[in-house]
């Protein structure tokens, strides 16, 4: 049986509409945990420090942080009680 590399697979897959959709989503989501996480650990924050701060619960900043979806609404309490800036763009 041949070994394949990922990046091969994932390139392969990609080509799939349906599978790169689901993909990209799935990193932005991802990239915006890492985003919060850090700067919540910057900031020197617990996630019931951030929640208390952000008027957030803290569930919804922990489930943010292991990459669930999040409106933009929440984004924007978030980082205003981390004195960040949100901003959004479509490349």
């Amino acid at each position: 049986m041949p070994t394949i590399k990922f990046d091969d697979f994932l390139k392969e897959q990609l080509k799939d509409p349906k599978f790169k959709a689901r993909f990209e989503k799935e990193t932005a989501n991802l990239e915006s945990a890492i985003v919060i996480a850090k700067a919540r650990e910057a900031a020197g924050l617990t996630q019931r420090d951030l929640a208390k701060k952000s008027g957030v619960p803290q569930s919804t900043i922990a489930r943010i942080e292991q990459g669930a979806n999040t409106s933009i609404s929440t984004l924007c309490k978030i980082a205003f009680a981390l004195d960040k800036q949100v901003k959004i763009s479509l490349v």
